[in-house]
This record gives structure tokens, C-alpha cells and sequence, in this order.
């Protein structure tokens, strides 16, 4: 968690106000966001992923599939500690051949929301140790993206935003409701899930149980582009979210400035 603190003179009685003021300049940020190659590095922010996502029975205590081995490891550092606090995994449409390569892919039929002429940037596995959810890591992380969209000449930032099963599914199901009746895209820019969430009315307030990151993508103006998909394996139901860049709100500009 990124802390300001404070060294006083503590038998200095006589200290003065100008003393106590210059003994109160925070300290420099012990937290770094970075790209990281390494492969120590990245086999930590994989034990954090499983960590996170309460995947206690995958191999070696790591979360990893096949696009580890293509996408860009976004990490944020504690410095001090020496531990990966932060994470986000990226996948650009110049990683890839053709667009049934995104992970999104996996779980939906994408074809309709893909743009031949337009670039996207798709983001998956953003999670954050408990011990540093003050606000600081994802907000490193989402500058870091935001630099990155336009270094790159990114149009479109999507990404999948996991609801948790665990529950039996009602407050999934509520969610969805409520973002079909006020968040979805228009029906010619659907994706469809392999693996349907089922639908049905339930006597849940969903806007009430939306996760943070699907609260601030909306925030920033994005988009979700049809029905859930199931996932099984995570015990996660999964919408897909697009936001435009040039629908980002202004509040959130200064990340991609």
C-alpha cells in the first residue's frame, strides 16, 4: 500500500514548525509499474493471480494458459519489498494474426464487434494483492494502459470482467439484468457467449452488486456487448466490455494524456 509517512525528532522538544514540516515530506512512491520480461517476475505475478482468483488446485500454485507465452506482463512493484502487488495481461492486435486469437475469443463469438480498420488492446487476469487495494496499484496500472493505448494508436480497450459464481449465481444473474437494460451495446455489435449464462428475473438490485473493475469501466464510458458467458472452470460468469477510446470520460483523460 502506498503510505505517506511521517519521522518526528522524538527528544527534540524544541523542534520547530519548519523542522516538523520538512520531517513531514512524504517519501518517494516505493511503487513502479513496468512491463517485465522476466521470467522470475512473472511466474510471482502468476502465483498472485492464483492467489487472487482462489485457485488453490492449479499446477505449482500458478495461473497460466497459453497466452502468458504471447502477451505483454504488465506488473506493478513494490520496490521495497520486492513483491509483485499489481498485475494486468495484455494482448495487442499486432500479437496476433487474426482476431479469434484474443482470449476473449475463447469465451464469445467476437466477429461482429471487430473492426478490420481499427486497433485493439485487450486486457485480462487485472488483479491486486489484498494488502495494497488503497486505490494506488490500479491507478498505476491504469496509467500505465493509458500510455500504452496511445503509444500504440489503440482505437479499442476491451477485456472480459469476471462476476463471481460462488454464490449460486443470483447476484450474477441480477447484474446482467441490470446491464442489459442500461449498459449494453447496440444488437449489431453483440458478441455470443459459447456457454450461456442463463437468464431470468430475479428480485435482486444488480446495480447494487456490480464488481469495482466493471464499475469503472463503465465509469469511463465503456460498453458490454451482450449476454454472459459461463465459465466453469473460474466459477465466474464473464461480460465483454469495449470502451472506445474516444468515448473515454474526461475524468479519466488525464490516464491517457
Amino acid at each position: 500500500m502506498m503510505t505517506m509517512q511521517s519521522r518526528y525528532q522524538q527528544n527534540d522538544l524544541r523542534s520547530t514548525p519548519k523542522t516538523i514540516a520538512a520531517l513531514n515530506k512524504p517519501l518517494e512512491s516505493k511503487l513502479i509499474a513496468c512491463f517485465s520480461q522476466d521470467q522470475d517476475e512473472i511466474r510471482r505475478a502468476q502465483q498472485l493471480r492464483a492467489r487472487v482468483f482462489n485457485l488453490a488446485e492449479c499446477d505449482d500454485g500458478l495461473d497460466k494458459d497459453s497466452f502468458d507465452a504471447i502477451c505483454y506482463h504488465l506488473i506493478v512493484k513494490d520496490t521495497l519489498a520486492n513483491n509483485i502487488v499489481g498485475y494486468s495481461r495484455i494482448l495487442t492486435s499486432d500479437l496476433i494474426s487474426s482476431a479469434d486469437q484474443f482470449y476473449s475469443a475463447s469465451e464469445f463469438d467476437i466477429s461482429q464487434i471487430i473492426q478490420a480498420n481499427k486497433r485493439y488492446m485487450e486486457i485480462g487476469r487485472t488483479c491486486v494483492d489484498p494488502s495494497y487495494r488503497s486505490g494506488a496499484v490500479i491507478g498505476l496500472l491504469w496509467s500505465k494502459i493509458g500510455k500504452t493505448m496511445n503509444e500504440l494508436n489503440i482505437d479499442y480497450l476491451m477485456g472480459c470482467a469476471s462476476i463471481s459464481l460462488l454464490d449460486g449465481g443470483a447476484r450474477a444473474i441480477a447484474i446482467v439484468n441490470h446491464l442489459r437494460e442500461n449498459h449494453f451495446t447496440p444488437a449489431n455489435s453483440r458478441v455470443v457467449p459459447s456457454i450461456p449464462l442463463p437468464q431470468f428475473d430475479i428480485d435482486l438490485d444488480g446495480k447494487q452488486h456490480i464488481t469495482a473493475l466493471l464499475k469503472t469501466y463503465l465509469r469511463m464510458g465503456a460498453k458490454v456487448c451482450g449476454e454472459a458467458f459461463l465459465d466453469k472452470d473460474f466459477n465466474v460468469a464473464d461480460v465483454l466490455v469495449l470502451l472506445a477510446k474516444s468515448d473515454i470520460k474526461s475524468r479519466y483523460l488525464r490516464h491517457f494524456a
